[in-house]
């Protein structure tokens, strides 16, 4: 579990928890510490965001052998999920239940996960054929963060390497149709793959990749 722990909140330092601040993976780790509030004992994470200068208090559960950037950052890319749930609302029409059955909705949300999974397997694969390049939205989201690094640049600050890695994105609604058409006109996995590689783009330099 994380979450953001309260200004007001009430606890007493146990005791502080070593870790490698010189590891990028733990960029923004100012403190790492175990605290304790009525018998019951908690991590917290203290990270100073590099590019706004924000400090955030992370509480967590979590077993003390994880990186406290690793907590960190799991919390700045919970909303990967939503992008889950976006796909199946907006995508699959899974808006409503299927029956106020258990069953019946077990079945539906195995099927929805199945589904999904299938997705993102074909759009992630296809990605791999041509390793120079990328997807569209991955590039979009790139110059994005290019964007926002040239602008933290200006006030001597810099945005988390962290972000520049791999993500997990939204499947593409074209991955999705191409899927529903291969489907319903028969059409062979070789060509099917080839449709979603031709849709891959250059991938862009970027000042804030290492």
């Amino acid at each position: 579990m994380i979450s953001m722990l309260k200004e007001n909140s009430i606890a007493t330092l146990v005791e502080s928890i070593p870790f490698d601040a010189r590891h990028e993976i733990n960029t923004g780790v100012e403190a790492y510490s175990v605290y304790e509030n009525k018998g019951i004992k908690f991590n917290v994470v203290d990270y100073r965001d590099p590019e706004t200068g924000k400090l955030h208090r992370f509480v967590t559960t979590l077993p003390m052998t994880i990186n406290p950037g690793t907590i960190a950052m799991l919390y700045f890319k919970r909303w990967t999920i939503e992008k889950t749930f976006n796909n199946t609302k907006s995508n699959f029409k899974e808006t409503k239940a299927w029956s106020f059955n258990t069953r019946s909705l077990e079945n539906q949300m195995r099927l929805t996960a199945m589904s999904y999974n299938l997705m993102r397997v074909f759009e992630e694969i296809s990605k791999t054929q041509q390793p120079e390049l990328i997807h569209p939205s991955d590039k979009k989201y790139s110059e994005a963060l290019e964007i926002r690094q040239q602008q933290a640049q200006k006030r001597d600050r810099f945005v988390n390497p962290l972000f520049f890695q791999a993500r997990i994105s939204r499947i593409s609604s074209y991955t999705i149709r191409a899927v529903q058409n291969a489907i319903i006109t028969g059409m062979s996995l070789q060509c099917f793959m080839n449709s979603l590689v031709a849709r891959l783009v250059s991938r862009p330099q970027l000042i804030g990749e290492h």
